[in-house]
């Protein structure tokens, strides 16, 4: 038997060639017991993306970090089914869909991650609601998914947890945006969940990792091959990150604005992909015969309330109050400075650099510049003005939510240079295209 040396493996990939996949495992395996040291892992995350890996490699890299851990079985009524989104800015479609989908008869066991980048992280949203245990172990994760239908945590030690380090590995790294690291970033987490069917949200746009069309389809391909071959029913949707997708942006503010939206307030571009992706799941899972059926279902349960019955019950099996939907100002304090940002002149919004305005979160705090980086989850922005408002001069663009004021006048000015305003806005399509096998 040949020796594993890490640093002529590492030399394959750098140079292109295709290492076995064996030494994938093996090198993966080492995350784990210390072997393999943290250079090396952000030498092989930069060397993935400079030179990429082959399809084959990538399934290896894939079942290695879902084998670095467990992998659950379940034996419940209703198809298990979930959804991954490759990340935006107010993006908290996550929040809405679990519950809706559960709602529906299906069960949901979503293992979500933190923010990577200038994109914001389901895990941290949850991680604004006291008492939510976003690290719930195994059994209650597994109690809550049976008895509610839906539980939305982070990786536990015991799922993936290889991925973990190299997913924090890759924030630090700039090595975010590369198809082989996302896929198998995703699809390890994924596949470890027992999923009979996954939904794919492959953000697009200059808020997203991919900002073009070219490349949201090469990601969505690589997931939709690379899970299916894995024996998991995939598909996807390409939706449109030119702005953010919701009307608020930061971790606890994201929240408030799921808690309305389940009230009724909604943001028209958040309500249709959270149906248009809760649809897709259902189909898939057999739980309705086709789009116009599962729109219906979809809904039937916002409208009636039973998916805030399922979110509200979700939340305080895991550990939060039991009142959150009903007073939510008791859990979510406000941030010292509230200020609204206005225009300076008047026109119609007809682009907004999302990726400026992701930013502009982390310089509030609300982001991470370094994965062990502590979040403040009350800073942010609401209000935000979407594509094709008509402002007038001092009409606000924006409200932000910051610890200090120097914060708030930075964030501030880095939120209006995200803003152009002319004589219209351009069409902004919010789904792009549906993906699945062989697209």
């Amino acid at each position: 038997m040949t020796t594993f040396l890490p640093q002529e493996f590492l030399r394959e990939i750098r140079d292109g060639e295709k290492p076995s996949a064996t030494d994938i495992k093996i090198f993966i395996d080492g995350i784990g017991s210390g072997d393999t040291s943290p250079a090396q892992i952000g030498a092989f995350a930069m060397a993935v993306y400079k030179t990429g890996l082959g399809k084959d490699e990538i399934v290896a890299l894939t079942k290695a970090m879902r084998d670095s851990g467990d992998v659950m079985q379940w034996d419940l009524p209703g198809p298990v089914l979930d959804k991954h989104s490759t990340g935006g800015v107010g993006d908290n479609v996550s929040l809405l869909l679990g519950p809706v989908v559960a709602a529906c008869g299906g069960y949901v066991p979503m293992i979500s991650g933190q923010g990577l980048g200038h994109t914001g992280g389901t895990l941290d949203k949850f991680s604004a609601i006291p008492g939510y245990d976003v690290n719930a172990d195994n059994d209650l994760f597994r109690k809550t998914v049976k008895d509610i239908g839906c539980a939305i945590i982070g990786q536990t030690a015991a799922l993936a947890p290889a991925d973990k380090v190299l997913y924090a590995t890759r924030s630090a790294t700039a090595t975010v945006d590369s198809v082989p690291l996302i896929t198998a970033s995703i699809l390890a987490k994924k596949l470890s969940e027992g999923l009979d069917g996954l939904v794919l949200d492959i953000k697009c746009g200059n808020g997203a990792m991919m900002t073009d069309l070219g490349q949201a389809k090469t990601l969505a391909r690589s997931l939709i091959n690379v899970a299916c071959g894995a024996g998991v029913k995939t598909s996807g949707l390409i939706t449109d990150m030119n702005q953010p997708l919701a009307s608020a942006a930061g971790n606890a503010l994201e929240v408030r604005n799921v808690i309305e939206h389940f009230r009724g307030k909604r943001d028209a571009r958040l309500h249709e992909v959270s149906c248009a992706l809760s649809a897709e799941m259902l189909v898939l899972g057999g739980l309705a015969d086709n789009i116009e059926e599962a729109r219906k279902k979809v809904d039937t349960v916002f409208t009636s309330g039973k998916a805030a019955e399922v979110f509200a019950s979700m939340v305080a099996a895991l550990g939060g109050p039991n009142d959150l939907m009903e007073s939510p100002d008791k859990y979510f304090p406000a941030a010292p400075f509230v200020t609204e940002i206005k225009a300076t002149k008047s026109g119609v919004v007809s682009a907004i650099d999302s990726r400026a305005i992701g930013m502009a979160v982390i310089v509030l705090g609300g982001g991470r510049k370094r994965p062990d980086d502590k979040i403040d989850t009350r800073v942010g922005f609401d209000q935000i003005a979407p594509i094709g408002t008509a402002l007038e001069k001092n009409d606000v663009l924006a409200r932000i939510h910051a610890s200090t004021n120097s914060h708030a006048k930075e964030a501030g000015e880095m939120l209006r240079g995200a803003y152009t305003l002319s004589g219209r806005a351009p069409e902004n399509p919010l789904i792009l295209k549906h993906m699945g096998m062989g697209d």
